[in-house]
This record gives structure tokens, sequence and C-alpha cells, in this order.
């Protein structure tokens, strides 16, 4: 409340939508893998349930500019067309947005992921979506339990753009079960050829003690030392040459994107996200597991949906 009550605070907000229809067996996220879209609506009152709290513990809240909010998850499309309307038009509706500056981004999965989600999310204000691939290679996907083809990649990304989105990001992860060089320089190759704003390229987080599933697939699948290092450099050189610019530890963006430029006027700032082109002084995370920062300190919600 006293940073927010100094005269050019700001603040952001982070959503976690922790349910997935299916188990990727590399994933070290907070998820709850469940195919009961009735879990969606009561999940969705116990958001803005949350936020009431910090609504009514907070008076400067709404009055104070949001710059940036953010669903990640899990699958925040695992959520209806209706029900994401109904969560983010809420919030937005009690919040003061200065349209100029105010950034929506969510995470998805294309497998899981319709036109009218994007619609919805569009109307509202949103305009960057951030897409996981990992890799595009049909074995590397087989392993990790995710199957999706190229095509489903690349039609949802037109989709998004033709739509008005200014930005399109893409996840990658090398280190994954059965991954060779040849086969990951051709995912970035196609990668490439899509021509994603912005580029995570993240090593592969190994916890088999957190996550068992990560135990399906075997140690000797894994690249580990020096061949993993040449999956990152061989994609590092080649997204160089295609002209995106690096930015810090796993970070590409093309050289008009926001991180680009804050890169560049030495704006860029680091969460517990990711990189983003713009700080602000608090940042509420809303949901199970979600991660809140300000001047003073970290807090993290609790990680088990049932004591959330």
């Amino acid at each position: 409340e006293r940073t927010l009550a100094l005269p050019q605070s700001s603040w952001s907000l982070y959503l976690h939508i922790p349910f997935c229809e299916t188990l990727c067996t590399y994933c070290g996220c907070n998820t709850m893998i469940t195919r009961t879209h009735d879990r969606e609506e009561p999940y969705v009152q116990t958001l803005l349930k949350e936020f009431k709290i910090y609504r009514e513990r907070l008076p400067t809240l709404g009055k104070k500019p949001l710059r940036e909010m953010h669903l990640g998850g899990g699958t925040p499309t695992f959520l209806s067309s209706a029900n994401l309307k109904h969560l983010v038009g809420e919030i937005l509706s009690q919040v003061t947005i200065e349209k100029e500056v105010f950034e929506g981004s969510i995470e998805v999965d294309p497998r899981r992921t319709s036109g009218d989600q994007l619609q919805v999310l569009f109307d509202l204000g949103f305009t960057r979506v951030s897409m996981g691939v990992q890799d595009f290679d049909p074995e590397v996907q087989r392993l990790v339990n995710r199957i999706q083809p190229f095509e489903i990649t690349r039609d949802l990304t037109l989709a998004a753009r033709a739509m008005g989105y200014e930005s399109v990001n893409y996840d990658l992860i090398y280190g994954l079960p059965k991954q060779g060089l040849e086969s990951f320089k051709r995912s970035v190759e196609q990668t490439i050829q899509l021509k994603p704003d912005r580029i995570a390229l993240y090593s592969l987080a190994r916890v088999p003690w957190i996550k068992p599933a990560q135990r399906l697939f075997k140690d000797s699948d894994l690249p580990e030392g020096a061949e993993k290092r040449a999956l990152f450099e061989a994609a590092y050189v080649r997204l160089k040459e295609a002209g995106y610019v690096d930015i810090g530890m796993d970070h590409f963006a093309l050289p008009g994107d926001g991180l680009a430029r804050a890169l560049n006027d030495k704006s860029l700032h680091r969460n517990f996200m990711g990189y983003t082109s713009r700080r602000t002084d608090v940042l509420l995370g809303l949901g199970v597991s979600s991660i809140s920062e300000t001047p003073d300190c970290f807090h993290q919600n609790e990680k088990v949906l049932p004591l959330y």
C-alpha cells in the first residue's frame, strides 16, 4: 500500500490457471491434469474472490494504472471463451487502464486454443500471445507426450496475426529426450519460417524428485554436457543469423520488438515469469502457486489447489 501510494507508481497482474487436459512429461510447472471442465467456474470465482481481498485491503489499487496482465499455467485456454471473458472482463472493469501502455498477454497450448478464445481476449485489449512449441520433431513430441504438428502452430500463428495481435511468441526447450543436433536445427528452421516476434529458448529443468513424470523417459535419451550445449549454440547462431537479438540468458527478439528496444534503452527487467520490457512497482499474482513481488519481498500462494 505504501508503494502504491507513491505518485508515479504502477502495477502488473499475473493469473495462474493450473489445469491441463494432458500431461507433458517434461513439464515442471504447477499443473493439475483433468478433462473435467466443471472445475473452471469454481476456480474463476476463487480468483475473483482473491482479487476482491486485494481490492479491499489496498484501496489505491483500482486507481493506479495496471500496466500488464498475464495469464499463465498450466493451460489458460483450458477455460472456455465465456469464462475467459468473465474472469478478465471482471478484473479490468475494476482497475484503471491506460490503453497506450497496457499490455495483456496469455500463454497458450496451440492444441487447446480456438480462434474464439483469442478473439475474446483481443476484444478485451490483449495484444500478445505466447505459444508453447518446445520442439517440432515428431519423435521428441511422442516421448514428451505432446503431439503438436507444425501445421497447428502455423495456423494459430496466422490466425492471431490476422486478428490483430501485435506480438506472437514461441517457447522452445533444448535438452529434451532424443533431441539430436540435426533434428533440433530443423525445429529452429521451422521456427524461423514462422518468424515469431520473441523466442524463449529454455534448458530442460530436470526435477524428477518434484515431477515424477520426468522419470517416464530414460536418462540415456537425454542430451547432456557438451551435447546439450551444442543444441543451444546451434540455435543461438542460427537465430542471430536470422536477425534476432539475444536478450539476456535465454530470450531472443526481433529488433523492432519491445524487448529489443528495452535492452537498448536499458529498461529491460526480469521477474519470475521471464524478461519484460517494463518494470512495475508491484506485481500481484492470483491463483494457486502464483508469486507476487513488491519492493520489500516476494510471496507465493499455496501450491496445492485445495489449500489455496
